[in-house]
């Protein structure tokens, strides 16, 4: 049973795009066109060679901003508020995982590799603002992405996360490696499962997930 398997669970740690949101939604769509934009006028090339390098930097370096960091030197600031300047319309409140959430007993928080201001922004479109005792963005971890093992370090660190007594929940099974590493129990969230050793657990119903662990 999977609540089983959480019983020594404390610590909740949720990634926020794609994982607190179903991707249906698909508003990281416009994140990506906001990225490509922003390479093309940042390195002055076409948008077939942006979406190129805004892919291949996600690939080799586990985001874009990662990737024009190593090899340009680029500030993050501008590029992590241009790229999030987008319409949370397409959110909506989910009272079910409000109130799962809600129920988990222990510490919550949200870490993802966009930013802390934005994650608060989809955070209240989704009527879940207020349940999570901290929220930590790429900027906590001097901007190294997910999945950097020492990005976790970090941000777990500062926060006083007890791995062993902590669960991760996320949509990227790149990022599930590092936490399983670390002693975490690792939830893929995501329509299609992937195995994989690091992974402990799938779903594509979060919400179901987290009423199974509560009983």
């Amino acid at each position: 049973m999977p609540r089983d398997a959480f019983s020594h669970v404390t610590h909740w740690v949720f990634d926020l795009d794609n994982t607190l949101y179903p991707p249906s939604v698909r508003l990281f769509d416009q994140i990506e066109v906001r990225m490509t934009a922003y390479v093309m006028d940042a390195l002055g090339v076409d948008r077939a060679e942006a979406d190129h390098l805004r892919k291949h930097y996600w690939a080799t370096y586990g985001t874009t901003l990662a990737g024009l960091m190593r090899v340009y030197d680029m500030d993050p600031a501008p590029y992590l508020t241009h790229v999030h300047e987008i319409d949370m319309s397409v959110l909506t409140p989910d009272p079910d995982l409000t109130h799962g959430i809600k129920a988990l007993p222990g510490r919550k928080i949200v870490y993802t590799n966009g930013s802390a201001p934005y994650a608060e922004r989809v955070l209240a479109a989704r009527g879940l603002d207020g349940l999570f005792d901290a929220i930590y963005g790429v900027e906590h971890a001097d901007y190294r992405p997910k999945p950097e093992p020492e990005a976790f370090a970090k941000v777990f660190a500062s926060d006083g996360l007890p791995p062993e007594s902590a669960a991760m929940f996320e949509d990227d099974p790149r990022n599930l490696a590092a936490p399983h590493a670390m002693g975490m129990r690792t939830v893929h969230v995501a329509p299609e499962s992937h195995e994989a050793a690091h992974i402990h657990h799938h779903t594509d119903n979060l919400s179901g997930f987290i009423y199974k662990l509560l009983g």
